[in-house]
């Protein structure tokens, strides 16, 4: 790798969509040349924007395999950055936003929850007395939940609000009005999801 100094850093920069050359060498490899395609100026000038931009970034690099190609996943890490990039300055849309992302980036890498059917005995679920079951990879049934005893329970809107991320688009989701309960609940209930996915052990959460 050239030094700091380089002229091509301006284009290996964070948060930005470059096209990077490299030459391998005995031991290391050595940037050659750099092609700028998108920038994310306004991540860059908005504290909350980066905020969001850093975890997410800490996420990826702690699943995601080096030089492992996946389509679907690359399209839905730009498409997350393009939508972050024009968010309101709020605190809530970061929220809601970094919230949106986990639950679609897991699900893309196969760890997506089971919330139509319950993740035990797969009977279709009633909206009463349900739980989200970490170790069963949904939300699971009282009857069920009386067996194992292991569960957070769970309410049929925030049931609804995880079927929303993992079936709408962000430009959906950003026009729901969240009550604040639930807005804690899907923290407290994303930073569980997050910890029992493998090669995971630190809480990233807003």
């Amino acid at each position: 790798m050239r030094n700091i100094a380089s002229k091509l850093r301006g284009n290996a920069n964070f948060f930005q969509i470059s096209e990077i050359e490299f030459v391998q060498g005995k031991n290391f490899k050595t940037l050659t040349d750099t092609f700028l395609i998108e920038n994310f100026p306004e991540i860059k000038k908005d504290l909350g924007k980066l905020a969001i931009a850093f975890r997410i970034s800490e996420i990826l690099n702690s699943l995601l395999r080096i030089e492992e190609k996946d389509e679907r996943i690359w399209q839905f890490i730009v498409y997350s950055f393009r939508k972050l990039r024009f968010l309101p300055s709020q605190a809530f849309p970061h929220q809601l936003f970094f919230y949106y992302f986990v639950w679609n980036f897991f699900s893309l890498l196969g760890y997506k929850p089971e919330l139509h059917f319950c993740s035990s005995c797969r009977k279709k679920l009633i909206p009463r007395d349900l739980y989200f079951n970490f170790r069963e990879g949904g939300v699971i049934c009282q009857h069920c939940f009386i067996k194992t005893k292991e569960g957070e329970r769970i309410s049929p809107e925030a049931i609804k609000i995880l079927r929303l991320f993992l079936e709408k688009e962000w430009e959906t989701i950003s026009r729901l009005h969240i009550e604040e309960k639930y807005l804690l609940f899907l923290k407290k209930i994303s930073e569980y999801w997050i910890r029992f996915l493998p090669k995971l052990s630190t809480s990233f959460m807003y």
